[in-house]
């Protein structure tokens, strides 16, 4: 099996309902294990939420762009925005999970949970746009 879905997403958290549907129907039809659909559920949406929220200072149209390739073996996650230069695989410390919630700083522990959930993550800045891509292999 091999599907691919691809959504253009507006700057408003109204969009997270409009991305669910989306990839339950596209899980649905893959047969992606519950554990799969959780993941990437939980992935997309702190993400998603990460660029609307913080990516942009400005109240203009940006481009903000999601597609999820699901093959036999893996499941891909293309996010394309043309907000501010961020790297997930270097810009956040990771957080320190262990330490007391009182001397946490706030910040940093979503994008480490997309790290520990995906099993590749790929970023570049190309041509004005973040591109970050997110493999999670499928259970055999």
């Amino acid at each position: 099996m091999s599907a691919t879905l691809s959504l253009n997403i507006e700057r408003s958290h109204d969009e997270l309902g409009r991305i669910t549907d989306a990839v339950d129907d596209l899980g649905h039809r893959e047969n992606w294990s519950n554990d799969m659909l959780f993941r990437v559920h939980l992935v997309l949406e702190e993400l998603v939420l990460n660029i609307i929220d913080y990516g942009f200072d400005d109240g203009g149209e940006h481009e903000l762009e999601v597609v999820l390739t699901s093959e036999d073996d893996a499941l891909t996650i293309e996010i394309t925005d043309d907000g501010f230069p961020f790297n997930p695989l270097t810009d956040p410390k990771t957080p320190d999970v262990n330490a007391p919630l009182e001397d946490r700083p706030v910040g940093g522990l979503g994008v480490h949970l997309v790290r520990t959930m995906m099993d590749e993550m790929h970023y570049r800045r190309d041509q004005g746009k973040n591109h970050l891509t997110l493999v999670a292999r499928r259970e055999e």
